[in-house]
């Protein structure tokens, strides 16, 4: 074996100085016999992902702005391969306070903010659940899904979150919508997966499920042979039928 030169052996105990063989160390010492050096030098880059993604520097974070992590938009929050993103919110606005001035109704304005973090969260590649958002506002959850609920009646639109785009508590909403635009407003679905921040996948099952709940609730099967028919939840069913009723029924009429 050829001989190291001396600079070598001189400077080569310096790189342990800085983090990454810091962690390597650490495994190679705390677990000798469990990880090689391949696999410590793996966990210790994925360990400098993670602190580097939760360690913004100051100059990336505008005043009124936070770091939250959330939901990656692909993972169920009760997924055991859930993943979290971390993102930057805007909490307060110059144009909050500017509407606030304007003597702007503290619940407008939270609906506002309510808006505008979803969607900031969802451009980062992650949704908020009304959870988060009742933590990050320091507000009752129940407040927080109305002032929700109040903006997207407001502006006809679906704002991204847990909740629409994971089915996940409650919220029915995005089926309302998207059963409304394709039946009554005629759109397609390309266009309503644009408009509800959803993927066209999404809308063609939430359609194809409301056409199969629709086809057997006409011949006025009831929900419990639903069920055995499609699989879907008693729960789920009401919904579409809540839906037929509310829209199909009264357009078969006029």
């Amino acid at each position: 074996m050829l001989r190291q030169p001396d600079e070598y052996h001189r400077y080569h105990s310096a790189h342990d100085r800085f983090i990454k063989p810091i962690i390597e160390d650490f495994f190679s010492r705390e677990f000798p016999n469990t990880f090689g050096p391949n696999t410590r030098s793996n966990i210790a880059d994925e360990l400098l992902a993670i602190f580097k993604s939760n360690n913004r520097e100051t100059q990336t974070i505008k005043p009124g702005q936070i770091l939250w992590n959330a939901v990656h938009k692909y993972t169920r929050a009760d997924s055991p391969n859930r993943k979290l993103v971390p993102v930057v919110l805007t909490i307060v606005a110059d144009e909050d306070i500017s509407n606030l001035e304007k003597r702007m109704s503290i619940s407008e304005n939270r609906q506002n903010i309510i808006s505008r973090i979803t969607q900031e969260a969802y451009s980062q590649g992650a949704l908020l659940s009304m959870r988060d958002i009742s933590l990050l506002l320091a507000s009752h959850l129940p407040n927080i899904s109305l002032n929700r609920k109040k903006y997207e009646e407001k502006h006809s639109c679906s704002l991204p979150h847990t909740g629409t785009l994971h089915d996940m508590g409650s919220c029915i909403t995005h089926k309302y919508q998207i059963v409304y635009k394709y039946i009554i407003e005629k759109k397609d679905p390309l266009i309503i997966a644009k408009e509800t921040n959803h993927s066209l996948k999404a809308v063609d099952h939430y359609l194809k499920d409301y056409n199969r709940v629709k086809l057997l609730y006409m011949e006025n099967k009831p929900p419990e042979y639903i069920k055995l028919a499609t699989a879907l939840s008693v729960y789920v069913i009401n919904q579409y039928i809540d839906i037929i009723n509310q829209y199909v029924k009264e357009l078969n009429a006029s």
